[in-house]
């Protein structure tokens, strides 16, 4: 029996990654989606191709960081198909650099996205959570155990995500919310070829090993499964089990690793650029 048959799923930063991969793998399992990001042209390609199996799919443009954006596309997602059942608060993108490279700028343009957007993301859809006693899904990362060098702006954004699903997992259990904190390793997506002004770079490459990737769908099978069963917490892929372990067990090791053995990736950039 398929265990999503039926419910609404609300998902952010659906255009391509790991939130493409969710649309799919809830569609597989009977969700009507409601589908959103800034770049229309990817969602209506995803769209056509849920439709054409079978799936009920709204999409609309949003931006997590615009005021008044998720509250007009849950208004629509609401017309179309009801309360949601489902929010999943995955729009997100990485700013890289060094510290004395960067600047507050760039940090509150980190924040704005995917921590604040996190916050506007919850907070339009809470009251539909309350009354289907849904599911909140927050999109973490393992680099909200173990900041990197060169990734401060996006590890403390992961971590301040890894704070908030410690507080509403609780606070919000009286309501009868599961909340469940995702937060993969390295997966097939495009967030490392997006830049630190969040503007997608086609022509840069990804800089992890392909065979260090997850494969997006596999990670998305995970990551419903845990939200089928309401789980706290789920890491996705072995290397970031491992990584979280030591983090927990051995944080010298992992300060050792993180100082002398990784270096952090760079800013993508266009060809024109490099």
């Amino acid at each position: 029996m398929d265990k999503f048959q039926n419910k609404h799923v609300f998902i952010t930063g659906a255009s391509a990654g790991i939130g493409a991969a969710l649309a799919h793998e809830f569609a597989s399992q009977g969700a009507r989606l409601t589908l959103t990001a800034r770049r229309l042209h990817l969602l209506e390609g995803l769209a056509q191709d849920l439709i054409a199996r079978g799936t009920e799919v709204l999409v609309e443009t949003c931006d997590v960081t615009q005021d008044g954006d998720l509250e007009r596309a849950l208004e629509k997602a609401r017309e179309r198909f009801g309360k949601v059942d489902v929010v999943v608060a995955n729009a997100g993108f990485g700013v890289v650099g060094k510290l004395e490279n960067l600047k507050l700028e760039d940090y509150r343009r980190q924040f704005e996205t995917n921590v604040f957007g996190v916050l506007r993301t919850i907070q339009c859809s809470l009251e539909d959570l309350k009354q289907t006693r849904g599911s909140l899904v927050l999109l973490g990362s393992v680099a909200g155990y173990i900041s990197l060098p060169n990734a401060s702006p996006y590890a403390m954004s992961k971590f301040a995500i890894r704070a908030l699903a410690d507080s509403l997992w609780a606070e919000l259990a009286p309501y009868g919310i599961a909340v469940t904190l995702i937060s993969p390793g390295f997966v097939e997506s495009s967030i490392r070829k997006v830049d630190n002004q969040g503007v997608f770079q086609r022509a840069s490459e990804d800089p992890m090993p392909p065979w260090l990737l997850m494969p997006a769908s596999r990670a998305a099978r995970d990551i419903v499964r845990a939200v089928s069963r309401r789980r706290r917490e789920r890491i996705v892929t072995f290397h970031g089990k491992i990584f979280v372990t030591l983090f927990r067990f051995f944080p010298w090791l992992i300060r050792l690793i993180t100082r002398f053995g990784i270096k952090g990736r760079n800013e993508p950039s266009s060809p024109a650029q490099t």
